[in-house]
């Protein structure tokens, strides 16, 4: 979870960290990994470039509290 609004950076924070959990926690038992960014802020079109050349699944979404 993200304090504030969406960056394109924070995909790619988080991209890292899939493929740090891939490479040293995964098993061949577990399901691909997926990463999911909940933030307060985010604009649609910034998001969608952001994810466009990803090959991890990552999803973002906004929330209120």
């Amino acid at each position: 979870m993200k304090r504030g609004e969406f960056h394109p950076r924070d995909v790619g924070q988080l991209n890292f960290y899939l493929s740090g959990v891939d490479e040293h926690l995964k098993t061949p038992q577990d399901n691909p990994s997926i990463g999911l960014l909940l933030c307060e802020k985010k604009d649609r079109v910034i998001a969608e470039y952001a994810l466009r050349d990803v090959s991890k699944p990552i999803g973002i979404s906004e929330y209120e509290l």
